[in-house]
């Protein structure tokens, strides 16, 4: 079973929008593997493309990041909150049905309030200087705590109604 499965990927996007549009954090749907399903991209801040732009962010920030929380969501199979090694704030939510986790929902991008990007980390993973790195993260809009888990369970709802929905189309057409 896949994403496409239990929502069109119209439906998918309409999410990733009203995630974006409600919190400013950049969204996507992610299928097991990681990898997007929709084409959907917002960027939040100016370092965030800067960092992707080099094969080394994607791989050893970006990637290694998504990895690891979403990992940590799918075990728990509930939502998790922690920043990338860039120092962002990174959100994902599971997406399960019938046991099986068919991806998750990620919003990253702001920092925490009492977040700050690790200069030292992304100067040191793919080379960019600290003044270039400064000027790239100056205009980053901060998110309080609170206002992440109440997104978290926003986006948590919306995944159960989804997935609700879904089995119970199911069941209905017995």
């Amino acid at each position: 079973m896949e994403l496409s499965d239990i929502l069109p990927l119209e439906k998918w996007l309409e999410l990733e929008q009203d995630i974006f549009n409600r919190s400013g954090l950049a969204s996507n749907v992610f299928d097991p593997d990681g990898i997007r399903i929709t084409d959907y991209k917002e960027w939040v801040n100016q370092i965030c493309p800067a960092i992707k732009a080099d094969d080394r962010g994607q791989s050893f920030i970006c990637a290694v990041a998504h990895m690891n929380i979403a990992g940590m969501a799918k075990g728990k199979k509930s939502l998790v909150i922690g920043e990338c090694d860039a120092g962002l704030m990174k959100l994902v939510v599971p997406i399960i049905v019938k046991g099986e986790c068919l991806g998750v929902v990620g919003a990253c991008g702001l920092l925490l309030d009492d977040g700050e990007v690790d200069s030292f980390m992304v100067n040191r993973t793919i080379g960019m200087e600290d003044d270039k790195i400064a000027d790239l993260a100056g205009g980053i809009r901060r998110i309080r705590s609170d206002e992440v888990e109440e997104l978290g369970t926003y986006i948590t709802e919306r995944i159960k109604k989804i997935v609700s929905d879904f089995e119970n189309q199911g069941r209905s057409s017995t």
